[in-house]
């Protein structure tokens, strides 16, 4: 059984490699032919390009790795497949599951690898490339590790803790969450100081909510608050949302805290919420599909050959992708729990793999 478990595990490992290899390269191939775009948007050069595009490697690597295990699975044992090994593994009396086992082992050690790596280097990677693209695309705008966003406009200073994109297409609009506002006199003195609960860019102007402002004059010290307020500003959004970094790039610390913030502030955290539970059912999602698609390579589409069941085996996990995306974009426009939404595309994908096991022996 180890010597059977060692041959399925590394064909399997040695095909996920090349599969890989050859999504990433084509992945990152168009990531940079796309910042290309925008070159010569300040000082955003080839070089920035480059340098944008290496950093988001291990964050691209993270998002393709459950495509890359379904396809490389179905390879892999295909490949077996092919040479009648894997008939021979039935004929020594070992069942589908347990030939589907040994792959599986191989999947688990690459994921636990890419559930670090989304912990670690790729949201460290992507901010980092953020970061590199809004300091080449204006002088006036920084990323900090610890603060957040930082931008300028004339004697006004803003720091936001948090920024997210809300809506899509037209109704699309940038939200900072935790704004500071921090306005100094021509001589470097600080006027006044605003602190806000958020800030909205809708139909081309700024508001504020929650807003208290503390002036400092010469002698005194003087605070006011209002509920809403506008804000009088040309700060770019479009800026701002190169700088806003997406909830499913953070680390888990990172979301969890967001939500927390949000939450206690009334603030609307669905996509941390769903961020959140998507990263928690990361490796479920990426063993289940894999398992799911492994019986394709056991010759059941024998009229059809490997081709076909390759493509079967494909097109079920896109299937999966699509009815994952869908349940949580319903989750969001209906309110139903983000847990059922990120549960239930994994759930009846593995019932559906765990009957096939069941009567196929």
């Amino acid at each position: 059984m180890r010597r059977a478990d060692w041959l399925v595990a590394s064909t399997v490992l040695a095909a996920i490699a090349l599969t890989w290899l050859v999504m990433l390269g084509m992945d990152v191939a168009v990531a940079f032919a796309g910042k290309l775009d925008d070159v010569g948007d300040g000082d955003f050069g080839v070089h920035t390009a480059l340098l944008f595009t290496l950093y988001t490697i291990p964050r691209r690597a993270y998002e393709l790795f459950p495509h890359v295990a379904l396809v490389g699975c179905v390879l892999g044992l295909g490949s077996l497949a092919a040479t009648s090994e894997l008939t021979a593994l039935r004929a020594a009396g070992i069942s589908r599951l347990r030939i589907c086992l040994g792959a599986a082992v191989a999947v688990l050690a690459l994921t636990l690898l890419m559930v670090v790596n989304g912990e670690t280097l790729g949201p460290a990677g992507e901010r980092r490339a953020q970061a590199e693209s809004v300091s080449a695309k204006s002088q006036d705008v920084v990323v900090a590790r610890w603060s957040g966003l930082w931008a300028r406009e004339a004697d006004t200073f803003l720091n936001a803790r948090t920024g997210a994109v809300r809506g899509s297409g037209p109704a699309a609009y940038v939200e900072l969450s935790d704004v500071r506002l921090f306005t100094f006199e021509p001589g470097g003195r600080l006027a006044s100081l605003a602190v806000a609960v958020r800030a909205e860019h809708r139909d081309g102007r700024w508001r504020l909510f929650d807003v208290r402002r503390t002036h400092f004059e010469e002698r005194s010290v003087r605070s006011e608050t209002t509920a809403e307020e506008a804000w009088d500003s040309q700060l770019s959004p479009e800026l701002l949302n190169l700088s806003v970094i997406r909830p499913r790039y953070l680390t888990l610390d990172e979301i969890r805290g967001s939500i927390e913030y949000m939450r206690r502030n009334e603030l609307d955290s669905g996509p941390f919420e769903h961020a959140f539970w998507s990263r928690l059912m990361y490796p479920v999602n990426a063993l289940v599909l894999s398992l799911a698609v492994m019986p394709f390579a056991f010759g059941a589409l024998r009229a059809g050959g490997f081709g076909k069941r390759l493509f079967i085996g494909i097109a079920v996990g896109l299937g999966f992708f699509f009815l994952q995306r869908l349940a949580q974009n319903a989750a969001e426009v209906y309110g139903i729990d983000a847990r059922l939404s990120n549960a239930a595309p994994a759930l009846l994908l593995g019932a559906g793999a765990w009957l096939y096991f069941r009567r196929a022996g």
